[in-house]
């Protein structure tokens, strides 16, 4: 399959993002929100843990990121991860219930939906990926932590700027993260705000790791940031100009549109305020090539059988 053209390249290297309008058919679009419905509406709430996803970086309400065992362990697992704000707490008990349904509590699925998934993983271990991939000059990207964000209407959470390599580093950097909107997102529907062009300038380095962290006696106790130490840009980027995050395009985009995002490029979404959800699906490729290394202290680790090959 062909991957992108020279001026879709050009275009990905100096903006750190590509739109690729009707990417996904309304066919395939559509198979993908009907598995998200079915899977909102069947999944065992008396069981769940009621885990609530956090970012770790509101300085308001000073919450942790996520980091217990059921989000730790869900790298080859389909689980769900509730929106903060669904919960109200009782003064009296301490004790968080849900305010609405679970349907429209959930912040996000993943994270292998690209495995555990037909419809997901139809649309995402293809050639048509990997002829993207070619093009970027993969040599053997694998794919990881596929997730449906739902930015559930009116307490869909904001995403503060953040870069994917972060989350998902080898050494050097190489993820480029596949975003496909499942409904359309547009300024005021908790789009994507993307920092143009800020992956080539000093601040697009990737400063913090999103890692594991653990106790005295060596075991996992949550996640935490920590300074890198390593490589900060992939190989051959050419890095120049002032060290600034550069001019912000809030991204108007359609159902079934592909947005591309280079690993170093700052990103964010805002809260989701509106009486819509915007569904996004999303899935990261990494490179597995020699000359790459996946780093052990990442929030998400291998399964036994290593990440999904894109190639095949």
């Amino acid at each position: 399959m062909p991957g992108l053209t020279p001026s879709q390249l050009t275009s990905f290297h100096e903006n750190g993002y590509l739109v690729l309008p009707n990417y996904l058919t309304p066919e395939e679009t559509a198979s993908l929100i009907t598995e998200t419905t079915s899977l909102l509406s069947t999944f065992d709430l008396s069981t769940h843990p009621l885990t609530q996803f956090t970012t770790g970086d509101d300085e308001k309400d000073n919450k942790p990121h996520v980091g217990d065992d059921y989000f730790l362990t869900s790298g080859d697992k389909v689980r769900f991860f509730f929106e903060p704000d669904a919960f109200e707490t009782d003064p009296s008990t301490g004790s968080s219930k849900l305010t609405r349904p679970k349907e429209t509590a959930v912040n996000k699925i993943g994270h292998a939906l690209h495995s555990l998934s037909d419809p997901f993983e139809a649309v995402t271990l293809s050639e048509r990926n990997a002829g993207i991939a070619r093009s970027l000059g993969f040599q053997d990207p694998r794919v990881l932590q596929s997730m449906v964000i739902c930015k559930q209407p009116g307490i869909g959470g904001a995403v503060p700027p953040h870069k994917d390599s972060e989350f998902l580093y080898t050494s050097p950097p190489s993820a480029v993260g596949f975003w496909i909107a499942l409904q359309d997102a547009g300024p005021g529907n908790a789009t994507l705000a993307m920092y143009k062009g800020s992956h080539r300038r000093p601040g697009g380095k990737v400063q913090r790791r999103f890692v594991r962290r653990y106790n005295e006696e060596g075991e996992v106790c949550g996640t935490e940031f920590v300074n890198n130490e390593g490589a900060e840009f992939p190989k051959g980027l050419e890095v120049a100009g002032e060290d600034e995050e550069g001019e912000v395009e809030v991204l108007d985009v359609k159902a079934g549109s592909l947005v591309l995002i280079h690993g170093n490029v700052l990103h964010k979404s805002e809260k989701n305020t509106g009486g819509k959800s915007r569904y996004a699906y999303t899935f990261h490729v990494i490179e597995g090539g020699e000359g790459w290394e996946y780093d052990g202290r990442n929030w998400l680790q291998p399964p036994e059988e290593g990440f999904s090959r894109l190639y095949k």
